[in-house]
């Protein structure tokens, strides 16, 4: 008597290991992730020595910062920009990594990719899921890089070394923390214009400078009502975390980072599931 086949359908962790190992590799082979990871280490170097230049008239222009740090992090949480030297920290690699995202996930739909994932075995849920965790990985890893740029450019420019070295770190650590939020979020608005490339990398720039949160801020600050409740908000998190921070900023990046990664992939995997990927 012949016995029966049983074929297994593979578990949840089985189906995440093999799409990541496809993502991860090919993220690993393409150059546009060394290329980001590159401009995320010059931009802050070329912002913190260029100030030092000397003008049209041979003056040396006036510095943007006065420490090193402040082109890690701002000094304290500052969700209205006054100035460039408030907007130009770490966060700006959220906004590099938006772009970075649509790419990513644009390429895809570009390749067939997709078709050919979709028309196989993956699920929606599973193909949110991975390329969350993998952009998230490529922005924390542009963070580390936008730390060495930034620390060198500072030195090289010769600004003051002090500073609070736990906050510091804890600053360092919720920014790469608030990764998880914005890749998902980037992801999330990649399905939705999925077949408008252009668009989809406009929508990432767009949330990626926060415009939105400082509007709020800025409305709320002249009602002289308090801004707390803006973090909450992935750009409002990761404007708190500063050189001020201590472990309830860090945990509080950990928890509204988690949240949107879990909004965001439960939306775009409904999405994705009631309408033609292709």
């Amino acid at each position: 008597m012949a016995r029966e086949l049983k074929f297994e359908s593979p578990t949840f962790s089985q189906r995440i290991g093999g799409m990541l190992g496809v993502d991860f590799y090919r993220l690993f082979h393409t150059p546009m992730f060394y290329i980001f990871l590159a401009i995320a280490a010059i931009i802050p170097a070329m912002v913190s020595a260029m100030t030092m230049m000397p003008d049209q008239n041979g003056n040396t222009m006036e510095p943007l910062y006065s420490n090193v740090w402040q082109i890690i992090a701002a000094s304290e949480p500052l969700y209205v920009i006054r100035t460039i030297a408030d907007y130009a920290n770490m966060n700006m690699v959220f906004i590099f990594g938006g772009i970075m995202v649509s790419i990513f996930i644009g390429h895809d739909y570009k390749s067939g990719y997709v078709k050919q994932l979709f028309t196989t075995h993956a699920k929606k849920q599973d193909y949110m899921i991975s390329k969350s965790l993998v952009c998230a990985f490529a922005m924390a890893c542009m963070c580390i890089t936008y730390l060495i740029g930034g620390t060198v450019g500072g030195l090289i420019a010769g600004y003051d070394t002090t500073v609070n070295v736990g906050s510091l770190i804890i600053a360092i650590l919720g920014k790469m923390v608030m990764s998880l939020g914005w890749a998902s979020l980037y992801t999330f608005l990649n399905v939705i214009f999925r077949r408008y490339f252009g668009i989809s990398i406009a929508s990432s720039f767009f949330f990626g400078t926060g415009i939105l949160i400082i509007g709020v801020a800025a409305i709320v600050e002249n009602l002289s009502i308090p801004t707390w409740f803006l973090n909450i908000f992935l750009y409002g998190s990761s404007v708190n975390a500063c050189l001020v921070s201590n472990v309830g900023t860090l945990i509080l990046c950990i928890l509204v980072s988690a949240a949107w990664a879990v909004f965001y992939n439960v939306l775009g995997t409904k999405i994705l599931s009631k309408s033609d990927v292709y």
